[in-house]
Formats: C-alpha cells, structure tokens, sequence
C-alpha cells in the first residue's frame, strides 16, 4: 500500500483491542519494534513511520523511545503521535508543534476507572482502613477506638481540574452528600458549575476543602505547583489526593506536612519516580495510601483507551480532524505535510 498511514508501535504490552481496531483497515499498516533489544530495527521502523502510537508510562519506555527533538529528527515521515494513555510525559509536545507534528491522547478513555480509585482512597484515609488493615496483620491488643476514623459524609471536596476525571469525581461526591468546589483555569465558573462544582480560586480552594484532590494536566505551569506554601494553606487535618501526574506536588514538603500532623493523611497514586524506591518516607507512613500508577489501570479501562486510540488513527487515516488533539494549533502544518508525504 504506497500511500497507506503506516503505524508503529512498541512492543510494550498494550491491550489487543489497539491492534484489533487497525486490522485489515484500507489505507493502514501496523508495525511493531522492540523496546530493549535491536534498536536498529526500531530505528528502521520509526524512521518511515507517518504515525508513532507511543507509549505514556515514563518509567517504563526506554528513554530512547521519547518522542523528542532527537528522535523527531530521525524520523522524517512522522506526522502523528499517539499517546497511549490520557497523559503525555513522553513526548515533547512544543518540539512536535514546531514539526508540525499533530498529538493525540486518550483522555476521558479511564475517567471512571481514575474516579473510582480516587473515591476508594478518600474512603480508606478518612476510615483509617489502610493502617486497621495493616495493625491487624501484624500485632494484636489494640482497640476499634485505636483506629476509629472519620465520616466523609458532609466534607468539602476540593478538586483540581474538573475535566473528564474531575467531573466524574464530582459526581460519585455527590452521591455522597459531599460539597463539591473546583479550580480549573482553562473553564469558565458556569462550565465548572455545569460539571457538578462551585468554582474558586485555587488558594481559596486550599484553604476551604476538607480533602484537595489533584486531576490536572503536568505542564510547565502545574510543576511542583503543591509544594509546601500550598500544604502550608491547606486547612489542618485535611486529606490530600492526587491521581493526576507525579511532579505536580512536591513529595518532600508532603512528607513534612504529614509528619507535622498538619494533613490528616493522603492518598498518592503518582510519583516523580515509578514504582518509588522501598525506602521512600511516605510508603512508611501508615495514614497514606500508596498505590502504583494504578488509578487508571483496569482491564476495562485499557481496552477502552485501545480502542479509542484505534479509532482515532482509523479517523486520521480517513482525513478527520482527532477529537482529542493535544496541539490544535499544528492542524494547518499537519494537513501541509500529510498532504505532501501521502501524495
């Protein structure tokens, strides 16, 4: 197929579902490199791909493999980089731009699975369910009382980012009879409002929630934005989440706001390093709920980012504009190129 879309992936584990939804589609090709040996197949493979589905775990694709300014370079054809997950650590963004080499994600694709562990860990913190379990296991002649915790029924939620997981999470709140405020600078207060939150400002947000939970993007402007000014204002006793992206909270002014009893406790789904090392301070800590990048990492939730990322190549293939375009200002150049690379 001379003009087809040719497709390459790594052969990270991905679920079948992607490779089901580009079999035997007119117009399109898949191809599949090894991630940690013969990297000169790879190269071979990348360097005549029109589109590279990439995947997001930062900690587990070789560095190699990031879509950057070096890779893009070696890579001509490239027109499309498809994130295999709603986050994009991997790829430089600004460096596909300037390419114009169009980004796609699969946000909205594990919203429910995300919004559910995050209710679970709200739950666990405020019941004090992680450390029962864990006192149980390990020693006896404590009392209920010892780990009595506390209703949720009532709190305010305060979330960070109300798009497709932040809504969700409004709404299981809701359904708990708990109030609901929201900071997203990207909407407007009515859009926030529509989505099930009162919108404030993100000091006002720190300083009113009873738990804060973090569900932004990790872009230059989120990096390290809750660090220990932030825990600082947040109200003493409060629970703090985040399933967002490791580096958005700094995890050292977390451990001090923990250890200083200021935070009743927190629930930590992502890390500046996946898994964090055993010996990292907050995995000793019996009032946090420490999970691996797993918020979002349900079997229906990886068969459902598949197959969206399927159809969303399927449609670029068909001359569609994606509906989930990281950098809608590319398209011009985008359709430039894919005009002249697929003549």
């Amino acid at each position: 197929m001379a003009n087809a879309l040719r497709v390459v992936r790594s052969d990270l584990w991905i679920d079948p579902a992607f490779d089901q939804g580009l079999d035997g589609q007119t117009g399109l090709s898949l191809a599949v490199f090894p991630a940690r040996t013969n990297p000169a197949a790879a190269w071979d493979l990348l360097a005549s791909a029109h589109v590279y589905h990439v995947s997001a775990a930062k900690d587990e694709l070789p560095r190699q493999w990031f879509v950057s300014p070096e890779l893009i370079a070696r890579c001509p054809n490239l027109l499309c980089v498809s994130s295999s997950g709603a986050g994009y650590d991997t790829v430089d963004v600004p460096a596909c731009t300037a390419a114009g080499i169009a980004v796609v994600n699969q946000s909205g694709g594990n919203a429910d699975s995300v919004a559910e562990h995050t209710l679970a860990m709200m739950l666990a913190i405020s019941r004090r369910m992680i450390e029962c379990d864990r006192r149980l296991r390990r020693e006896t002649g404590f009392t209920r009382e010892n780990v009595m915790g506390h209703e949720l029924h009532g709190r305010t939620v305060g979330i960070v980012g109300i798009g497709e997981v932040g809504r969700r999470v409004a709404a299981l709140c809701k359904a708990f009879g708990l109030p609901v405020i929201a900071h997203d600078p990207l909407l407007p207060a009515q859009e926030i409002a529509r989505r099930g939150a009162r919108a404030v400002t993100l000091d006002e947000l720190l300083a009113q929630a009873d738990v804060v939970s973090l569900h932004c993007p990790r872009d230059a402007s989120t990096l390290k934005m809750i660090g220990a000014a932030a825990f600082a204002s947040m109200k003493k006793g409060a629970i703090f989440i985040t399933t967002a992206r490791g580096g958005i909270h700094d995890e050292n002014a977390l451990v001090e706001a923990l250890r200083s009893g200021h935070l009743y406790g927190a629930g930590i789904d992502v890390w500046d390093q996946e898994p964090p090392p055993l010996d990292h301070p907050l995995l000793a800590m019996d009032n946090v709920f420490a999970s691996f990048h797993i918020a979002g990492v349900t079997h229906e939730a990886r068969r459902n980012v598949a197959r969206i990322a399927a159809e969303q190549i399927r449609g670029l293939a068909a001359g569609e504009r994606p509906p989930r375009l990281v950098n809608p200002e590319v398209w011009p150049a985008f359709q430039q190129r894919r005009a002249r690379l697929l003549a």
